[in-house]
């Protein structure tokens, strides 16, 4: 049976995240397809910058952590990330962390003009500069590749000269008593200092990162004002979130 671009691009991905390497000649014959359609495949992923061609293949262009991520709960992170773009308006200024969901609101700006972005994010410049209208400030800091992040103390200093609208933040996991968290004490102390900097704070996540905490606290659930998730989100969760007086919206 013939498979779509879709689900070879998916396949393909999956691979370089279990394997770290590809050939076009495995690719044709797990895919189906003749090595020219395989080729095409991988020049098509090259172009969207989630992979870096070889002689005879590919090789990923993330950091292997970041790919596994990038494969998980794709469909509702991408879903989630177009619901947080419909929430920015021509002529906003918003600050958006780092993350693999937090990264797609960029795609999903196209026909949006004059959005200022203040970000951490560098996965998110893959999408970002296609989009003549998105302006974007890139803050200092130390690169973690894992994350596609800016960290640590120029990354902190640098955020007390912005003010913004909205901050859309992305977790490690949450819970009624821990609220927001993250893997990480550093990761979640600059997180936390990019949603003061903001009149609103918008949380992103799939339903999948709740009832399971991080290590670190970003902030309580009553310090955000809107999360956005999908339609598996358990009822005493939903309800403990409204509770704290945050609008759940759930994606499809």
């Amino acid at each position: 049976m013939q498979t779509s671009i879709a689900e070879r691009k998916e396949k393909i991905l999956q691979m370089l995240t279990d394997e770290n390497s590809v050939s076009v000649t495995k690719l044709s014959e797990q895919l189906g397809v003749t090595v020219v359609t395989a080729r095409s495949d991988l020049m098509a992923l090259e172009a969207e910058g989630l992979l870096i061609r070889t002689h005879g293949g590919a090789v990923p262009s993330r950091h292997p952590k970041l790919m596994a991520r990038m494969q998980t709960n794709r469909e509702e992170k991408s879903a989630i990330a177009q619901a947080a773009a419909n929430l920015i308006k021509d002529g906003e200024t918003v600050i958006i962390t780092a993350g693999t969901s937090t990264a797609l609101i960029a795609k999903y700006l196209l026909g949006k003009k004059d959005v200022h972005i203040v970000t951490n994010n560098t996965l998110l410049l893959t999408y970002a500069r296609i989009n003549m209208h998105v302006r974007v400030t890139l803050i200092g800091g130390e690169f973690r590749p894992s994350e596609e992040g800016m960290i640590g103390p120029m990354a902190m200093a640098s955020l007390d000269q912005f003010h913004v609208s909205k901050a859309f933040i992305g977790i490690d996991g949450a819970s009624e008593k821990q609220g927001f968290t993250a893997h990480f004490l550093e990761s979640a102390e600059l997180v936390r200092k990019m949603a003061q900097q903001a009149d609103e704070v918008i949380v992103l996540s799939d339903a999948a990162k709740f009832g399971s905490p991080g290590f670190a606290r970003i902030i309580p659930y009553q310090e955000a004002n809107i999360l956005i998730t999908d339609s598996n989100l358990i009822k005493n969760e939903e309800n403990a979130l409204k509770d704290a007086g945050i609008q759940v919206i759930k994606t499809a």
